[in-house]
């Protein structure tokens, strides 16, 4: 067995070598191929390092050429730029040089001309010595005397004078004045719109039906007795359809009592002390909106700095008319017709706006008073602290107070203007019918008038006359008697055409 087993080690130790010298060739020879393979390797990266670096460095020496070609550009320039400075320069100090030589020269010739012409002067002053002498020989007065005896002729000369120039002017101003008067009227009244106004002393409560009549009217009239106790007003509930009649000559009375009986409908409670109730807060709400109408009228106007008082009455004179002619809008045209006419004058257009704003404030007063409506209104202008010029303009704008300002006629034409436009006031009917008749009556008081009629809204008057009774001689003069007369006794709008008429009537009867 042991040699078996020396000889089974002795294979295995043979057989180990061999496998070893066989792997240690193979091996070495892949170990060779691989360093070979790797020198091939190295050889190629390092011939592209190689290329990179080189068309690195020639990328950098191009770069590093350019630049230094753009430096020597910009050197060459900077060269050039100091050349021409210096030509410049060099131009400038020869320039410099011909001219201080100039001036030399100049100053020369000026002192040699200030001392021929001193040389001049002095002998002037003799010859006006002597020429003198001779003058004051000749005439036999000294030189004093003559002077003062050339001046007064002189300044009565030019009193002469400016007193024909002053009365030319005089004379072309009152030619122009009235044309241009009318220009700036006219202009102003151009440049202002206006609305027409709208006579009314009666509001109108629709209904949704005539059923609610009976409720507005309440048991035996209790509800109608107490909101016309409450509210100051009319209330005419007749055969109209669908409409209950607010009578009074007070607008804030009837807008009260629309506004109460809008809510009052609504609501649908309908007794006395609802009514009450109602209407006391409708007061409140009405004042509110009085304050909220100034407010907003002072702002679209461009008046500011009002007070607080000044502007409630502002907005009070929304529910007051004169003439059918609201107030509050009346105030506004007023205010813009101010403005515009200021500025054609060359004013202030703001405080012309201011005053004719307030002009009619006397107007709305809170309490009675016995003052004509101008100067209580400046009174009260005064009161809240306006100024002294456009109280004046408010209280004599219907000359009851002296004017002191230009601002105080301006206010006084403009006012005339929005309350004369056509369209701007309409008498009340009483007050046109009383009109007509007394026209007519007038025409009847003389002798042989047989009829008058007043046509043409009071425009013209017709008489007849009885041919009996009148010459033709004694119609032309009855017709200037009768203009005379309505000229004196009444007041009217306009002019009043008279016109006589006699006729002549011959009557046969055939039988």
């Amino acid at each position: 067995m042991i040699p078996i087993l020396i000889a089974v080690v002795a294979g295995l130790i043979v057989g180990g070598f061999i496998g070893y010298a066989i792997f240690r060739y193979v091996v070495k020879g892949k170990y060779n191929e691989m360093i070979a393979a790797a020198d091939k390797e190295a050889e190629v990266i390092k011939e592209k390092k190689l290329l990179e670096v080189r068309e690195k460095f020639l990328n950098k020496k191009s770069e590093l050429e350019k630049e230094v070609q753009q430096r020597n550009q910009r050197i060459q320039q900077s060269e050039n730029k100091l050349k021409q400075r210096e030509i410049s320069l060099n131009q400038r100090q020869e320039e410099l040089s011909r001219r201080k030589q100039e001036m030399d020269h100049s100053q020369q010739r000026v002192e040699n001309e200030k001392k021929l012409l001193a040389i001049k002067q002095e002998e002037l002053e003799k010859m006006q010595t002597q020429e003198r002498a001779k003058l004051e020989e000749l005439s036999g007065l000294s030189a004093d005397e003559a002077k003062s005896r050339l001046i007064e002729s002189l300044k009565d000369e030019a009193r002469t004078d400016a007193a024909s120039y002053i009365n030319e002017i005089m004379d072309e101003a009152k030619l122009n004045a009235n044309a241009q008067a009318k220009k700036i009227v006219i202009q102003t009244i151009q440049r202002v719109a206006t609305e027409t106004a709208i006579e009314n002393s009666v509001s109108v409560f629709h209904l949704d039906n005539d059923d609610i009549k009976g409720r507005v009217i309440g048991r035996e009239g209790r509800n109608i007795r107490a909101l016309e106790a409450a509210c100051g007003v009319e209330l005419v509930v007749d055969d109209t359809p669908e409409a209950i009649v607010i009578s009074a000559f007070d607008p804030v009375r009837r807008e009260i009592c629309r506004l109460a009986l809008h809510q009052l409908v609504s609501d649908g409670r309908i007794h006395p002390a609802r009514i009450e109730e109602v209407v006391a807060k409708v007061k409140k709400q009405l004042d509110n909106e009085i304050v909220e109408t100034g407010k907003r009228t002072a702002i679209d106007l461009g008046v500011h700095g009002l007070h607080p008082e000044l502007i409630r009455i502002v907005g009070k004179m929304k529910y007051r008319s004169s003439y059918g002619q609201n107030l509050l809008q009346h105030a506004r045209e007023t205010a813009n017709l101010c403005a515009v006419m200021a500025a054609e004058l060359g004013l202030n257009p703001k405080k012309a706006k201011r005053a004719g704003l307030l002009h009619d404030i006397g107007k709305v007063p809170d309490e009675d008073t016995d003052d004509p409506h101008a100067l209580y209104g400046a009174k009260i202008a005064e009161k809240y602290k306006e100024k002294p010029d456009i109280c004046n303009a408010i209280g004599a704008h219907h000359d009851e107070m002296e004017m002191q300002t230009l601002l105080a006629p301006i206010v006084q034409v403009c006012d005339a203007i929005s309350g004369a436009r056509p369209g701007a006031r309409r008498e009340i009917v009483e007050a046109y019918i009383k009109r007509l008749n007394d026209l007519e009556a007038i025409a009847m008081s003389y002798p042989g008038v047989t009829k008058t009629y007043a046509i043409q809204a009071g425009r013209e008057l017709r008489v007849i006359v009885g041919a009996d009774k009148m010459s033709d001689a004694e119609t032309e003069a009855l017709s200037g008697e009768i203009a005379t007369k309505i000229q004196n006794e009444m007041t009217y709008p306009g002019q009043v055409k008279i016109t006589v008429i006699r006729e002549t009537r011959s009557v046969a009867y055939a039988k």
